[in-house]
């Protein structure tokens, strides 16, 4: 696309944050939406709008005719997260949250795989264009299965609902107020400081995360001259690294940690930062260090449970909307970081090492904002 279309870095940089701030305004809508018309309607409505607009965006010809339908579909694209969560944490209690997550994060990591690896090929054999209408359309057979295969809550099918106010040590953080404004909710979450603060982290954590995912794989087209399916091999590296480590973290954090989260956060904040330090000094051209060090970076990365954390503090019956609003924070990060980045290595000699070098400083401090959160 940018070669075909003659796009600058920061025109690159401008159509994805319109994505990734079209997931943050859906993230924030959709959750709370979900939890009064339903999970499974939702997600299956999003889906499939998902899939059109994808359609739409690969007739774009200009930075704004593409902009703007892949904004649109960002906020489609939403909701298959927080109604998503919201939807698990009403058939699984506290004590098998961190697994249930780490599945999520499997499923994500898997399908990030796949779809790296499909669209890597289907550019390469049919161009851009082509990448934004097949491959979504694997969206449909999904959206019926959830429609026929899924349900919302046990109730649905007989079952006793996990109990709605159960929440990390039964603390004084619970939101327990049944009959409260609809949108109440979400003045409860922006002045709950841990609430707060875990945004904050899920901000910096995707500023890594899609940093990468954007970035990495120009980075070795560009620096180490590699063609189109050779980035795409180095850089899979990443989509690996997201898929192996959530299961682990969460596990761990069930299992060993007794349910705490924040020093699997810290943890993965720390790993993650020492690996973003080596692609700052490794050479472009050492393209089997760069694929360890994009491995061992997403594999920490994803065992960080800002997600796990948030459903921890509000319980299952508002999982959807905490979850949403930590998500649409992350993704605000995520778009800003696609233009700032674009700034960056828009500027004379394309200081990549500048790129890496301040991702690894968000995550150091997304270790110290972790330990002070302490759950």
């Amino acid at each position: 696309m940018r070669e075909q279309l003659d796009f600058t870095h920061i025109e690159i940089g401008i159509i994805n944050a319109c994505l990734l701030w079209g997931f943050a305004l859906g993230d924030i809508t959709h959750g709370r939406i979900a939890e009064v018309y339903g999970y499974r309607f939702w997600l299956v409505a999003g889906a499939i709008t998902s899939v059109i607009l994808n359609w739409i965006t690969s007739f774009g010809n200009s930075l704004w005719s593409i902009a703007i339908p892949w904004a649109l579909n960002g906020f489609a694209n939403a909701t298959a997260w927080s109604p998503g969560i919201g939807m698990l944490a009403q058939w699984w209690g506290r004590e098998h949250r961190g697994r249930v997550m780490g599945l999520v994060g499997v499923s994500a990591g898997t399908a990030m795989l796949a779809m790296w690896l499909i669209t890597g090929w289907t550019v390469a054999e049919f161009g851009w264009r082509a990448a934004f209408r097949f491959p979504p359309m694997l969206l449909i057979p999904a959206a019926i299965a959830i429609f026929f295969m899924v349900r919302d809550r046990p109730s649905d099918v007989g079952l006793k609902n996990v109990e709605h106010q159960e929440t990390y040590e039964n603390s004084k953080e619970t939101y327990t107020h049944p009959n409260a404004p609809l949108f109440a909710i979400y003045s409860y979450l922006f002045t709950n400081w841990r609430f707060v603060a875990t945004s904050h982290i899920k901000g910096f954590e995707n500023v890594v995360r899609y940093g990468l995912t954007t970035w990495a794989p120009i980075y070795y087209f560009e620096e180490a001259g590699l063609s189109i399916e050779s980035t795409a091999l180095v850089t899979v590296a990443l989509p690996i690294g997201y898929l192996l480590a959530p299961i682990v973290s969460g596990w761990i954090s069930d299992v060993l940690l007794g349910g705490r989260r924040s020093p699997m956060i810290a943890t993965s904040a720390i790993i993650s930062a020492l690996a973003l330090i080596g692609l700052a000094i490794v050479p472009a051209e050492n393209i089997y260090a760069g694929a360890l060090l994009l491995f061992i970076g997403a594999f920490a990365m994803s065992m960080s449970m800002t997600a796990t954390l948030v459903v921890d503090m509000v319980g299952p019956k508002y999982a959807s909307t905490a979850s949403g609003v930590l998500d649409g924070h992350g993704y605000i990060y995520a778009g800003a970081q696609a233009l700032i980045f674009a700034l960056i290595l828009s500027s004379s000699d394309t200081p990549w090492e500048i790129v890496f070098l301040a991702m690894a400083g968000v995550r150091i401090l997304s270790a110290l904002i972790a330990w002070r959160v302490k759950i």
